[in-house]
């Protein structure tokens, strides 16, 4: 069994942490030293968190955010008419659909496990193997993969071009004719507004010592002296860094039947050492989104612990310490200001 300091000494000897990670383990002492510095940066950090809340106000063009927002419901993007960006992204189940693996154009399924549009602008990369550097590039691949919409974009701005009430708003807002670069600008743009905000745990981090109770707090400290934090950290509580999945156990070789999908970075890099690499998921409103792991092999939240425990910090997690960490990640769901889910 590896505890905090067995875990720190294998990150120390070979794992590659985020900044934010090296931040954490400095504020043990209350000082962060920031790299590369040589002691003459230092910087105070009381009351250190490594954890940030997401902010309150957004400040986007809210025209772009009620184009994209019909653009994101409207099923003509897809080659047969049927899905949409909503299809697989449900505002109203936690931003994904709750299935092992979501079903697209003409009832093809996913190779993975759909993760939350929710909070999706706060990662550095985008999907499981971060092929998309931004929500406008991601917008690419579920347009032309025949297992989701299967469509293109000249058949996309055909139809919207054909749409009178489209052209009119693209007009008030961009110039020129309906283009790929508006079109995502405007769904990317409606994605960034797709914030959940002020959960139990954010009200914590923003003064109010009342929020989290007991358990919930027993929870978050346990969750940082395991290790837990030193992937999900950050404002989004992950999406910040790639790691291996099986850091000290080997995760595929215990759940057999490997596939490409399970290659993860790999398969856009063709670099070895990215096999098997995946971009570590964010936990905001991971209570909503079960099935876990771009598998879908955990049904709960539960289960999820347990593995991460074992293949990624090498312990086992009594039943105690599993409860205790499911209740404090049960305190990251946020608000979606738009109750409608519209």
């Amino acid at each position: 069994m590896i505890g905090k300091s067995g875990w720190l000494a294998l990150a120390m000897s070979g794992l590659v942490l985020s900044t934010v990670t090296f931040y954490y383990w400095n504020s043990i002492s209350g000082r962060q030293e920031l790299p590369g510095s040589n002691g003459q940066e230092e910087l105070e950090m009381e009351g250190f968190e490594p954890i940030t809340p997401i902010p309150l106000d957004m400040k986007l063009d809210a025209r772009k955010v009620a184009l994209g927002r019909s653009l994101f419901h409207d099923p003509r993007l897809s080659h047969d008419g049927t899905i949409s960006c909503s299809h697989c992204h449900n505002l109203a189940k936690g931003g994904m659909d709750n299935l092992p693996f979501s079903t697209g154009n003409f009832g093809r399924q996913a190779k993975v496990n759909t993760l939350t549009v929710f909070n999706s602008g706060y990662n550095f990369r985008l999907f499981w193997d971060g092929r998309a550097a931004s929500l406008e590039d991601q917008i690419d691949f579920p347009m032309n993969n025949p297992c989701e919409m299967g469509s293109s974009w000249d058949e996309v701005i055909s139809r919207l071009s054909n749409d009178a009430q489209y052209r009119r708003d693209f007009a008030d807002i961009y110039t020129g004719s309906i283009r790929p670069a508006s079109v995502k600008d405007a769904i990317a743009t409606f994605e960034r507004s797709l914030v959940t905000p002020n959960s139990k745990f954010d009200r914590y981090l923003r003064g109010d010592k009342q929020a989290l109770d007991k358990d919930e707090l027993a929870g978050y400290e346990l969750f940082k002296n395991l290790g837990c934090i030193s992937c999900h950290q950050g404002r989004n509580v992950g999406g910040n860094m790639y790691e291996k999945l099986g850091i000290v156990g080997d995760y595929f070789a215990d759940r057999g039947n490997v596939t490409e999908a399970d290659f993860g970075r790999y398969n856009y890099t063709k670099d070895e050492e990215h096999r098997y690499d995946f971009r570590v998921p964010s936990l905001r409103n991971v209570a909503l989104t079960a099935p876990y792991f771009h598998d879908a092999s955990a049904s709960t939240l539960e289960k999820a612990v347990a593995t991460m425990g074992k293949y990624q910090l090498g312990v086992d997690l009594s039943g105690e310490e599993i409860i205790k960490l499911v209740k404090f990640l049960n305190t990251l769901t946020g608000i979606y200001q738009d109750e409608a889910g519209k």
